[in-house]
């Protein structure tokens, strides 16, 4: 048995993406769109939004919550793999990336399932949390600003149904949390946050 997970370097993740990745063809339009942008980095990786197609259909999952919707891979990845009566609240500040969000959205015909809450995500959650939306959502992706990952941890964790599951982006930094060097403000919160759910 390995004791690691391999090693994925350009070659052999070139050929796994190619192998095995399955991507709508609306999705690889709004990724390669995205890539022309300066914060381009912040977009999940398409194997990425496989993975949550699959969590989403294998779940059964009817309401999600999106906390860091940039331009709307992710968010449509999700609505895509949603019931027709499914329901996405996607949380984010910026109205400028979420406009790209809302184009392709409605060009997949999906835009009926998406909630935008444009203001602070921990208004969006304290807000359904306040109304009485504890317990009833199944499934939360979490990729937003690495400081305030305990803040929509929690938030999220109260408004899902018990046995609901809590996606979080970015929790190994592309393995900057191992190296003790790396001391931003970004990579502590992480090791903090990465810490915290150990115990």
């Amino acid at each position: 048995m390995s004791r690691k997970t391999l090693s994925l370097d350009e070659r052999l993740n070139n050929y796994l993406f190619a192998a095995g990745v399955r991507e709508p063809e609306l999705a690889r339009t709004l990724r390669e769109e995205t890539a022309t942008h300066p914060e381009s980095n912040m977009q999940i990786a398409p194997e990425q939004g496989q993975f949550l197609d699959f969590l989403i259909r294998s779940l059964g999952v009817r309401r999600a919550i999106e906390v860091g919707t940039y331009t709307g891979y992710s968010a449509l990845i999700t609505a895509l793999a949603l019931p027709a009566d499914g329901e996405l609240i996607a949380c984010d500040i910026n109205a400028e990336w979420t406009a790209i969000a809302q184009r392709y959205w409605s060009q997949a015909g999906v835009a009926n399932r998406i909630q935008l809450h444009l203001r602070p995500a921990q208004e969006t959650l304290q807000a359904l949390i306040d109304s009485g939306q504890s317990g009833s959502f199944d499934f939360a992706f979490i990729d937003a600003d690495k400081t305030a990952y305990p803040a929509y941890f929690e938030g999220c964790l109260e408004l899902l149904r018990p046995g609901g599951v809590i996606a979080i982006d970015n929790t190994l930094w592309s393995g900057q949390v191992a190296d003790p060097a790396v001391t931003d403000p970004d990579t502590v919160a992480l090791r903090v946050f990465n810490t915290a759910r150990r115990s």
